[in-house]
C-alpha cells in the first residue's frame, strides 16, 4: 500500500524514473511494482499511472486519500497482471535493497552491528542499497540520544547507510514514528477486507486471560473474542470513542517458505497464537504490521535479520498475502552468543559499540572478529578488510549454528588491523592525528616540546612499535611516557646500578654525537654491545639498564637501540648529557 507523502516534484521524478513500456501484461506488472515503491498520492501520480496502464478509472473517480493505491492495485488486477513472485519476481528483476531496522530503545551492541554488517556486505556484494530504518514505535522505552548514536556508530564502523534518517532518501521518512499514516491506512485496509477487526477487550480482561493460562500450565494467548462481534456491535462500541486496538485475523494453512539460511520453514501460528494486535490503542503499530508495510513501501528485496524472528515470518507472510503484496526473500542469521553460550544482553556493559570505540578498538578489528566467529565467508582468516569481506561473502555458507563470540581475542585482532593501518600511508596519517590528540589529552603541559607532536616523529614511533601494540592508547600509557615527556632520573637510581656512570655516559655520548641523523636499530644494537665491553667493572646487563634508565626513567621497555631510534639523535644526546651532569646533590 502506498499513501501520500511525496510532493508533486517527487512524483514527477518518480514518473521519469519508471518510464516503462507497458504494452504487455508483464510490463504492466513491473510498472505496478514500481508504483508501489513511488508512494503515490497526488493526482499527477494517478494520472501518470492511468496513462501508462491504459485506464481512465484512476482519474475519473473521486478518490479518498486511503483508496488511491487500492485503485492502482485494482487496475493491475483488471489487466490480468499477476503480481505473485512467479510472474513478477521483484528480487530477480529489481535492485537489491536491504535494511537494518533497530529500535532506539538502547544503544548499538555487537549483535546489532553484526546484523547491520551482513546487510551492508550483501548490498555491496550485489551493487544494491543499504537502508537504516529506526523502529521507534515503542515510545515508552525510547532512550534519549540512542537514535543518533546508532547512526554514528554505523558510520564509525565503516558501514554507513545509503538511506537513513540523517541522510534521507527517496522512500523516507526513515523513522516509523513519522510514518504513522501509512500503518493506519494499512490496518484500515485489512479491516475493510475482513482480514482484521477491532478489539475492545480491556487490559484487565487480557491480564486475567494470561493469569488463567499460566495457572493451567498453558501458553498465554488471546481467545479471539472480538473476532466474533457482529457489525452492529462493532459500530456501537466504536461510537462510544473508547479505547480499541486492531487485531489481524490469523488463518490456518500457512504456506511454507524457503529461508536462505534455514531452508524450508512453516509455522502454523493460528494453532498456537491468538490473533495479534497490529495497531495499538495509542495509534502506533506493532512490529508485525510496521515492518511489513515498511519493507514493501521501501522496496526491500531481502530481509536479513536475527533467527529470533524466524518463527514470526509465517505471520508476516500472512500479512503480505492479506495486503496483496509479494514478500521479499528472507535470510535469518544465527544468533551471536557469548563464548559460554549465553545470550548477548544489553545489560552487559562490554558489548556496546561505543565502549569499544572509547577503548581504542579499531572498527575493522571489530567487524573482523564478529565475522570470524560466524560463517558465510569463503575463508576464516584474521586480518580481513572490508573489501575482503565483500568479495568472500557467500550467503549459502551461513550455517544455522549460533556464533560464539570470544571478546578476549579483541587485542589480537586489533593488533593485526593496527599493523595494517600503520603500513597504509593514508590510514597512517589518520592514526598520527588520533595519537596527537591522545598525547595532548594525556600529558598536556608536561609535553617536552612541539617536536614530539610532529607527524614525522609520531610516524617513526608507530612504525617501530608496529606489531607490538594492540591500541594507540598504549602509546600514552606510563610505559611509553618517555616518548613525550623527559624522564626525571636521580643520582641514587644510577648509583645503584654502577659506579662508572661518568665513564659510561661520556663513552656513549661521544658515540652518539658521531652518528648521523638517521639511526638504525640493527646497527645500534651491534655497536651498543661493543661499547658496553669498554666498561671496566659494569656488566653488559647493567650498562643497558643504565642507558634505559637515562633514556626513559624505566627499568623495562623496548630495547635500548629502539628507544634511541625512537627519540632521535638530538634527544638522545640531551638525555645522555643530563646523565653526565648527575651528582650526589642533584
Amino acid at each position: 500500500m502506498c499513501v501520500a507523502v511525496f510532493t508533486s516534484a517527487s512524483v514527477s521524478s518518480c514518473m521519469t524514473m519508471f518510464s516503462l513500456s507497458v504494452s504487455s501484461v508483464t510490463s504492466r506488472c513491473h510498472l505496478f511494482t514500481a508504483l508501489h515503491r513511488c508512494v503515490l498520492t497526488s493526482n499527477a501520480g494517478l494520472t501518470y499511472a492511468s496513462t501508462c496502464i491504459g485506464s481512465t478509472s484512476l482519474t475519473n473517480t473521486p478518490f479518498k486519500q486511503e483508496s488511491k493505491i487500492s485503485a492502482v492495485r485494482n487496475v493491475c488486477t483488471n489487466q490480468d497482471c499477476n503480481v505473485s513472485e512467479k510472474t513478477c519476481p521483484s528480487t530477480a528483476n529489481s535492485e537489491v535493497r536491504v535494511r537494518f531496522a533497530p529500535s532506539p530503545t538502547g544503544f548499538l551492541h555487537l549483535g546489532g552491528l553484526r546484523t547491520a554488517l551482513y546487510n551492508f556486505i550483501f548490498a555491496k556484494k550485489h551493487g544494491g542499497t543499504f537502508i537504516l530504518r529506526l523502529e521507534d514505535t515503542d515510545q515508552n522505552r525510547l532512550v534519549p540520544g540512542a537514535d543518533e548514536a546508532i547512526e554514528d556508530m554505523l558510520e564509525w564502523a565503516g558501514i554507513p547507510p545509503d538511506e537513513s534518517p540523517r541522510r534521507g532518501g527517496p522512500l523516507g521518512p526513515y523513522r516509523q514514528s513519522e510514518r504513522l499514516e501509512l500503518y493506519t491506512q494499512a490496518a484500515l485496509d485489512l479491516v475493510d477486507a475482513g482480514h482484521a477487526y477491532y478489539c475492545f477487550c480491556s487490559t484487565q480482561r487480557l491480564e486475567l486471560l494470561k493469569k488463567e493460562a499460566l495457572r493451567s500450565g498453558q501458553t498465554p494467548r488471546y481467545d479471539n473474542r472480538c473476532r466474533h462481534l457482529r457489525a452492529e456491535q462493532v459500530q456501537e462500541k466504536l461510537s462510544t470513542g473508547g479505547p480499541r486496538v486492531i487485531r489481524f485475523r490469523l488463518q490456518s494453512g500457512v504456506e511454507p517458505f524457503q529461508d536462505l539460511v534455514f531452508g524450508w520453514n512453516q509455522h502454523e501460528v493460528a494453532q498456537v497464537e491468538g490473533d495479534p494486535v497490529v495497531m495499538k490503542a495509542d495509534g502506533f503499530p506493532t512490529y508485525h504490521l510496521a515492518n511489513v508495510v515498511d519493507d514493501h513501501l521501501m522496496g526491500i528485496s531481502h530481509v536479513l535479520r536475527g533467527s529470533e524472528w524466524l518463527i514470526s515470518t509465517s505471520k508476516h507472510l500472512l500479512l503480505y498475502r492479506a495486503l496483496g503484496w509479494s514478500p521479499p526473500a528472507f535470510a535469518h542469521l544465527p544468533l551471536l552468543l557469548n563464548r559460554d553460550g549465553s545470550k548477548l544482553s544489553k545489560r552487559q556493559g562490554d558489548i556496546f559499540i561505543q565502549r569499544f570505540q572509547q577503548a581504542g578498538v579499531l572498527p575493522q578489528a571489530l567487524l573482523d572478529l564478529t565475522t570470524h566467529c560466524g560463517s558465510g565467508f569463503a575463508t576464516n582468516r584474521i586480518g580481513r578488510k572490508m573489501e575482503d569481506l565483500i568479495s568472500e561473502f557467500n550467503p549459502s555458507k551461513i550455517t544455522t549454528h549460533s556464533a560464539l563470540l570470544d571478546l578476549e581475542k579483541i587485542p589480537e585482532f586489533n593488533r593485526i588491523h593496527l599493523e595494517q593501518r600503520i603500513e597504509d600511508e593514508e590510514q597512517s596519517d589518520s592514526l598520527v592525528k588520533d595519537l596527537q590528540e591522545h598525547i595532548q589529552k594525556a600529558y598536556a603541559d608536561e609535553i617536552q616540546g612541539k617536536d614530539v607532536l610532529r607527524g614525522s616523529y609520531i610516524t617513526r614511533i608507530l612504525r617501530l612499535r608496529k606489531g607490538h601494540i594492540s591500541s594507540l592508547k598504549e602509546l600514552v600509557s606510563p610505559g611509553y611516557s618517555y616518548l613525550w615527556v623527559r624522564p626525571s632520573v636521580s643520582y641514587q637510581q644510577v648509583a645503584a646500578l654502577t659506579s662508572e656512570t661518568q665513564h659510561i655516559s661520556s663513552l656513549f655520548l661521544r658515540f652518539i654525537e658521531a652518528q648521523g641523523e638517521e639511526l638504525s636499530v640493527e646497527a645500534l644494537s651491534k655497536d651498543l654491545k661493543t661499547l658496553a665491553k669498554s666498561a671496566k667493572a659494569t656488566k653488559y646487563r647493567d650498562v643497558m639498564k643504565l642507558l634505559r634508565l637515562s633514556l626513559s626513567g624505566l627499568q623495562q621497555g623496548p630495547s635500548v637501540a629502539e628507544m634511541m631510534v625512537s627519540l632521535g639523535r638530538r634527544e638522545v644526546i640531551h638525555r645522555f648529557q643530563k646523565l653526565l651532569l648527575l651528582s650526589p646533590i642533584s
